[in-house]
């Protein structure tokens, strides 16, 4: 069995997260028993909820365990199989977790899917056409559930998940609109991934300022919106949301390194009539077979162009996932380990 190179969270963060939090070390992969595989992980993949998970407070899902493998989903190959429905060679994805190896009971319900790369790419299983195409879709069409026509607004646009989100709202007939830091993120979700306008949050330093952004990108206001920010970018929406308008809440990510963030017009949910929904993607794994058949011939198509930001090696998966929290990624962020 190989030498296993692993991740662990060997602190808890107090504040900003840091590459102190980590600790790198190797271990000897135990031998399989019977239903169980050995699987190496082509690529990790590095998502925002996993900050949450670092600290210690109640939430969703039970923390990170200190001294444990970081965890995180994963796509590669099996390599050793003692289960009848994976053989050698087989291209899978799962929550492996930060490392190189993952020994998985196959026998436990989704704890490893078969995937096949003659369309799609590996690595697009664990953005576009895996988790975070998903949570896009989930968001979109059982929350926002828009109409054609319709004006709907995503913060952190040109990520993995706002990628999805313009390609699954523009197959919908509605207008798209997205919210990204940066000039270069702003064009990319124009010209590339079918916004029909982008707005710069980063020219703005309060709520009003970018509202008004907002207002001329949005001339008939916004009918569904999805956050992936909250802070400042969800305060602005808030202004220009119609009556009944719908926001689809993902995450919270201007918030995880310091105190909880306040809402700026809680008001507004009572005289705009608004419905404001927070959804866990793996809490509707009854939706995921749909999501992942139209995500995937969206790619194979060519409506849905996913750009991916790579680190190359285990042990850049730290530096990594705190230059995602920071939003210096662009698309989805991965580490390549083969």
């Amino acid at each position: 069995m190989p030498i296993n190179t692993q991740i662990l969270l060997d602190t808890r963060p107090t504040g900003a997260a840091s590459v102190a939090n980590f600790k790198l070390i190797q271990r000897e992969t135990p031998a399989l028993q019977n239903g169980q595989v050995l699987v190496r992980h082509h690529y990790l993949s590095l998502d925002p909820y996993m900050r949450g998970r670092m600290n210690a407070g109640k939430s969703y899902a039970a923390p990170q365990p200190l001294g444990e493998v970081m965890i995180g989903g994963t796509a590669g190959e099996v390599v050793q199989s003692e289960h009848p429905k994976f053989a050698v060679g087989d291209t899978v994805v799962g929550m492996g977790g930060w490392q190189a190896y993952s020994v998985v009971d196959a026998a436990q319900p989704g704890a490893l899917r078969k995937v096949a790369t003659t369309h799609v790419p590996l690595s697009y299983y664990l953005g576009a056409v895996g988790m975070p195409g998903v949570t896009a879709w989930y968001g979109l069409v059982k929350i926002i559930a828009p109409v054609a026509g319709e004006t709907i607004t995503v913060s952190a646009a040109t990520g993995a998940v706002g990628s999805a989100y313009a390609a699954l709202a523009k197959a919908r007939g509605c207008r798209v609109v997205g919210i990204a830091g940066g000039p270069d993120k702003c064009q990319y979700a124009v010209d590339e991934l079918g916004f029909d306008a982008c707005v710069d949050y980063k020219l703005h330093k309060d709520a009003m300022s970018l509202s008004q952004a907002l207002k001329d990108a949005c001339p008939n206001g916004i009918d569904g919106h999805f956050e992936n920010v909250g802070g400042l970018v969800l305060d602005a929406v808030m202004l220009r949301l119609n009556a009944f308008g719908r926001i689809a809440v993902c995450g919270m990510i201007a918030g995880y390194d310091g105190p909880p963030l306040p809402m700026a017009y809680p008001a507004l949910i009572l005289t705009n009539r608004l419905k404001v929904q927070g959804f866990i993607v793996s809490e509707h794994m009854e939706v995921w077979p749909e999501a992942l058949k139209e995500l995937g011939a969206l790619v194979t198509t060519g409506k849905l162009h996913p750009r991916e930001t790579i680190a190359q090696g285990i042990a850049a998966a730290p530096e990594a996932f705190l230059g995602l929290l920071k939003g210096k990624n662009f698309g989805k962020q991965l580490v390549k380990l083969v």
